[in-house]
């Protein structure tokens, strides 16, 4: 998910077919949108939590009331299976009704004790924010900012990958028939190149940016150089942690799962299967078996289990990551050859016996391929877990009490998850330490993310 500059245009990722291009905006359409926003943003900011949340509610019930449409459209641009683009566009439905439901209350003014007749804390807008979002989850990435920044009486201005175009101006599209007035929410049709540009502008007051570590260092440092705020949610490199009191079924049918979910393209993907050393056979025997029985082909298909990756590059990236692992010395277990035909399609891939000069030690591979790791205990699990420029989540599979105890507190990472998956959730917090990333998302942190934490205080 690098921020480089490419082509505005659908390509079919299981055919290789191209659907439709766009011409970037112009320099003055750039800047009609961005006039737009701030007279919207005037507006927009005085209405009360009621009348936002009304319109929220009407985001959310044309998500779902229309997700079989949005769900073609999304797998039809980047390739995610249709079933999990149906529960992609349910999950944005139910982060608009969370925000809704909760903005108000998040949001609400907090009294302090102090030495003064009355002290508090009053959250408030603060204008036009950017959001900068990759392709692999197009409605949802975008949603889960664009939910609290609406509710909090921001507005937004959206470049999304380039592509996924469609997607993007259906989610315009989407907040208009909803009631937002024009300008509250935009999608802007431009090249990467034109984002430093967005920055500079004093119209622009923060920025949020989902995607790689080099997307995250470039908008980053113009963010940083202009003097705004600016949330990353970058990679990942998350371990899958399997000790021995572990429900081994569960652990290998959810590491399955964790690791081939949006064919294998997600940040918080299980990445890492880090297995104690006494259950590690049984865990990649059975582990392996069911990586090779997965069916791969059409997104369509409601029996395909994974889809094509969503660019050509996509597959040529992973292939040059796994290929230079092996030289290193790593073993193949199943996979490891881009499949022939047309699409963008990759099977399902284990590697094991993983020098750390390879790329899948420490590097983010961006699709259905698992590493295996043994350990002998639970520190050795720890150590190796750690040993990443990453730290985004991680997924712990242990019944041992003190042991679950011990991963919560020494693990680096923004998210533990005990016995299950990594995922995004509306209500909790979402973001990670280290490379990968600072800020958070969801729950009552993220809409205060982009808020003027106002102190006031009367004698």
């Amino acid at each position: 998910m690098r921020l480089g500059i490419m082509a505005i245009a659908t390509t079919n990722p299981a055919t290789g077919e191209l659907l439709k291009s766009f011409t970037p905006l112009s320099d003055q359409q750039i800047e009609n949108k961005l006039q737009r926003a701030m007279t919207a943003y005037a507006r927009h900011r005085k209405l009360s939590f009621t009348e936002r949340a009304k319109r929220m509610v009407n985001a959310a019930q044309i998500l779902e009331g229309e997700k079989e449409s949005l769900a073609r459209l999304m797998t039809t641009e980047m390739g995610k299976t249709y079933q999990s683009a149906v529960d992609e566009a349910v999950k944005c439905a139910s982060a608009c009704r969370y925000y809704a439901e909760n903005a108000e209350r998040f949001l609400a003014d907090e009294i302090v004790e102090t030495t003064a007749s009355k002290s508090y804390v009053r959250y408030q807008p603060i204008g036009p924010i950017l959001a900068v979002m990759p392709w692999n989850y197009p409605f949802w990435q975008a949603v889960r900012f664009i939910a609290p920044a609406l509710m909090a009486g921001n507005v937004g201005l959206l470049k999304h990958a380039s592509n996924v175009p469609q997607c993007a101006l259906k989610l315009e599209d989407v907040f208009l028939r909803a009631g937002f007035e024009e300008g509250v929410f935009q999608t802007l049709l431009i090249g990467s190149d034109k984002v430093d540009g967005l920055l500079k502008d004093p119209r622009i007051v923060a920025a949020t940016l989902t995607g790689s570590e080099g997307a995250g260092i470039q908008v980053g440092t113009s963010a940083a150089k202009n003097i705004k705020k600016m949330v990353l949610e970058l990679g990942g490199s998350d371990p899958f942690i399997v000790m021995p009191s572990a429900n081994l079924d569960e652990a290998v049918a959810i590491g399955v799962k964790a690791r081939i979910s949006n064919n294998g393209q997600s940040c918080i993907a299980a990445k890492r299967f880090i297995v104690a050393e006494a259950i590690a056979d049984e865990f990649e025997r059975r582990f392996v078996s069911k990586m090779k029985s997965l069916k791969v082909g059409d997104p369509f298909d409601p029996t395909t289990e994974l889809g094509p990756l969503a660019t050509a590059d996509a597959v040529k990236d992973l292939q040059r990551d796994v290929q230079s692992s092996v030289d290193a010395g790593a073993r193949v277990l199943t996979g490891g050859t881009p499949l022939d035909g047309p699409g963008n399609f990759y099977p399902p891939t284990v590697l094991t016996d993983i020098p750390k000069s390879a790329p899948a030690y420490h590097e983010e591979l961006f699709g259905p391929v698992a590493c295996v790791f043994r350990v002998k205990d639970a520190d050795e699990a720890i150590r190796i877990a750690n040993d990443t420029r990453f730290g985004l989540g991680a997924s712990v599979w242990t019944n041992d009490v003190s042991e679950q105890e011990k991963f919560i507190n020494e693990l680096e990472s923004g998210m533990v998850f005990v016995n299950r998956m990594v995922a995004s959730d509306p209500r909790i917090p979402f973001g990670g330490v280290k490379q990968s990333g600072h800020g958070r998302e969801l729950g009552p942190f993220g809409i205060r993310e982009f808020t003027n934490i106002k102190t006031v205080s009367i004698q």
